[in-house]
């Protein structure tokens, strides 16, 4: 039985702000339970809701030493979905009213609480994993510390790690002295080619360079980073450890994103019926949010942090001519005040086509996946992206930019060869997005045995977790 810990900052259905939750929360359920024995780490937040700090059991606590401070360590445990998840408790670290705090140094340090905890804890719960897989900057300590004051106890020999990078984008990084006092690690890790980048101290430097594996959400997106563009400063790095980068994409948890069970959408439906039931998605949901109530008229979400990330410079460029008479637009979601106020101006002065929801909402968000035509996703940078694969999954189609995984998921409509699950455009341009959306429609419009035929392609790709838990799968017996 080879054995597996997942560390990681959040994990559903404990505690979630973004698709990192949904990877460590769903990847253990898929792996081979007869080969491997998964088990998950995370910090036990006050915000974690009470159902589940009342089926938490106190295994039990130890202090720890983080740089001359004597931490308290205590061990919760729970089972969820025959996955075994430890939590570490620390009331001065994790007392916070949400998982991350605006205060960087703050943050940094919890984490680096929590890095050394998880290695500390493991021959107190009795588990001594193969490897420790490392999600994302908030443990990219764990590699460090392991290959540091570890290895003086044989115990923590031969154990390998894997550093998983959800966004390049955030690495958690502060100024080396401030690092230096708040980890207790040697000049000797505060080298250019160990944490230092950039003058500074950088903890998913760290992780990459001291862990034996690095993986990444997609594959498009493995070869992405490697360049400046969205490389964010570490592209050389990447490149040197290209030889042990694998991107696999993530998956989606088809018991929760199922048209034909969910509970939050109007009326089910399935890849079969879809032409006779869909569509009363899309009634129920113009009359939920105030829109014209037309089963013909072209239908467009979005559900979304509301950032330049997600491309909605691109959006703002060209809303007028989005925002034609024979189209909805339906956005749910918050984020940048711009892009707050744009939407609501639009709902305002276009009553009855245009609908704005500012703020997030996980049952709502379920029925526009179910209730609208297309779905649009024009990022920037989109590591893997989960949206795409719901709205596929709901016969709603996705009309995204050829980045990332959006280019490994989604295949462009080809009119010629009758192939393509949706339609993509691949230079980050507003009149190209336009464009795309101009040719859906029109596809919408006056080709629906055609548009029908694209939903039916969607509907039957697999984007479930178990395909990729066999890539992981594989890595792990490599390893």
């Amino acid at each position: 039985m080879k054995r597996i810990l997942f560390a990681a900052s959040e994990c559903v259905p404990f505690v979630k702000t973004g698709g990192l939750a949904d990877v460590v929360g769903a990847l253990p359920k898929y792996v081979n339970k007869d080969e491997f024995d998964i088990r998950v780490v995370i910090p036990n937040y006050r915000a974690i809701p009470q159902k589940y700090k009342e089926k938490m059991q106190y295994k039990t606590n130890f202090y720890m030493d983080l740089n001359w401070k004597n931490q308290y360590v205590g061990i919760m445990e729970s089972e969820i979905d025959g996955v075994k998840v430890y939590f570490i408790d620390n009331e001065y670290y994790f007392s916070g009213d949400s998982i991350y705090s605006r205060d960087m140094k703050w943050d940094l340090e919890k984490y680096a609480f929590f890095s050394k905890a998880v290695l500390s804890i493991l021959p107190v719960i009795d588990f001594r994993p193969d490897i420790i897989h490392c999600h994302d900057w908030q443990t990219g300590l764990v590699p460090v510390f392991l290959h540091d004051s570890f290895q003086a106890n044989p115990f923590y020999h031969g154990i390998k790690t894997i550093m998983t990078i959800h966004n390049l984008k955030f690495q958690g990084v502060y100024d080396k002295k401030t690092i230096q006092g708040i980890t207790g690690l040697s000049d000797y890790y505060f080298a250019p080619d160990k944490l230092e980048a950039y003058k500074d101290a950088n903890y998913l430097k760290g992780g990459i360079v001291y862990a034996d594996m690095v993986t990444t959400v997609s594959a498009t997106y493995a070869e992405e980073i490697k360049t400046p563009f969205y490389g964010e400063g570490l592209d050389g790095l990447i490149r040197a450890r290209s030889n042990c980068l694998r991107g696999i994409v993530n998956g989606l948890d088809y018991d929760v994103w199922n048209p034909e069970t969910d509970k939050y959408i109007y009326n089910n439906y399935n890849a079969v019926n879809f032409r006779k039931e869909k569509y009363k998605n899309k009634i129920a949901l113009q009359r939920e949010l105030g829109l014209e109530e037309n089963k013909d008229i072209f239908t467009v979400g979005i559900c979304s942090r509301l950032t330049d990330q997600k491309g909605l410079d691109l959006v703002e460029c060209v809303i007028e001519e989005i925002c034609t008479p024979d189209l909805q637009f339906i956005v749910l979601g918050t984020g940048d005040e711009k892009y707050e106020n744009l939407f609501r101006r639009y709902e305002w002065s276009h009553k009855g086509r245009v609908s704005a929801s500012i703020y997030y909402n996980n049952e709502r968000s379920h029925r526009i996946y179910a209730g609208c035509d297309a779905y649009l996703m024009p990022s920037l940078f989109e590591p893997c992206g989960l949206s795409q694969l719901m709205s596929l999954r709901y016969g709603t189609v996705p009309i995204v930019r050829e980045t990332g995984g959006l280019k490994d998921t989604v295949e462009p409509y080809n009119e010629y060869e009758n192939t393509g699950t949706g339609f993509s455009f691949s230079n980050y341009n507003a009149h190209e997005m336009l464009n795309s959306i101009r040719y859906a429609k029109d596809v919408f419009y006056n080709r629906k045995r055609e548009w029908n035929k694209i939903i039916d392609r969607g509907m039957l790709r697999d984007f479930s977790w178990s395909t990729s838990a066999r890539q992981y799968e594989d890595m792990y017996r490599y390893m």
